[in-house]
């Protein structure tokens, strides 16, 4: 047992043994530091976090092992790289509110510079089948707005987001076991996109419908056409601002 930070009474209730972890993980400043970036809704890896809160990598992860025991973080594999990123939303909320209390000026945004990839493919490209990079947000984010998706824990469909499918040209049937609606985390953005068999017909349909075309070069970049401009701005409310 480590002798620093021992943990709650063997006889303590399970609410009491997780608030006591909880608030111990978050009794440190990197650690807030640490949560405090990781509040901006992004993921993170390791190094970058060590980076932000000017820590020794070996420091750091140190620090976020007490985080994903705590339950206050989870990490994500993305191709080469595992990121870091706040549990869910109710986590996220609590941290926010506690973050509130101790700032009380933290109205001002609390703005962390992301290593951007290259454009075009920050603005738009495909994920495997779906879009990705700020177009590929600018989906997800107008979606939950719209009432048309869940994105707390697993990605969902809500049923307007059936019937808005379904009245989009875009069908959930017929692609065996694969979900309606499911979750990616996008390397340039850190945060998740839609995926799922939704986000793979929607793209299908824009690339026939000539709403987004391939540049010359080949690669999975996109490039949105005005056709496109317009389907999108009457399907979801997106405008070009979005993703440009």
């Amino acid at each position: 047992m480590n002798q620093l930070h021992p943990g709650p009474p063997a006889d303590a209730p399970a609410p009491a043994a997780r608030l006591a972890a909880f608030a111990a993980a978050l009794a440190d400043e990197t650690r807030a530091s640490i949560c405090m970036t990781l509040l901006e809704g992004r993921a993170w890896t390791a190094g970058e976090l060590a980076r932000i809160t000017g820590v020794a990598p070996s420091t750091v992860s140190g620090h976020l092992a007490r985080l994903l025991d705590a339950g206050i973080c989870v990490t994500e594999r993305q191709g080469r790289h595992t990121y870091v990123r706040v549990a869910d939303a109710a986590t996220a909320r609590l941290l926010d509110e506690l973050a509130s209390y101790a700032v009380p000026d933290r109205d001002a945004a609390h703005a962390v510079p992301v290593v951007g990839a290259p454009d075009p493919l920050a603005r738009a490209r495909t994920c495997y089948d779906h879009f990705a990079g700020r177009l590929g947000m600018a989906v997800t984010d107008a979606m939950e707005e719209r009432g048309l998706l869940r994105t707390e824990g697993v990605f969902e469909l809500t049923e307007a987001g059936r019937l808005w499918c379904a009245e989009a040209g875009i069908a959930l049937a017929g692609a065996g076991r694969r979900r309606p609606a499911s979750s990616c985390l996008d390397w340039t953005e850190r945060r998740r996109h839609l995926g799922g068999l939704a986000g793979a017909r929607l793209c299908a349909r824009s690339l026939e419908e000539g709403w987004v075309v391939r540049p010359a070069g080949g690669g999975r970049a996109l490039e949105v056409t005005a056709a496109g401009e317009r389907a999108f701005d009457d399907l979801l409310g997106i405008t070009r601002q979005a993703w440009a």
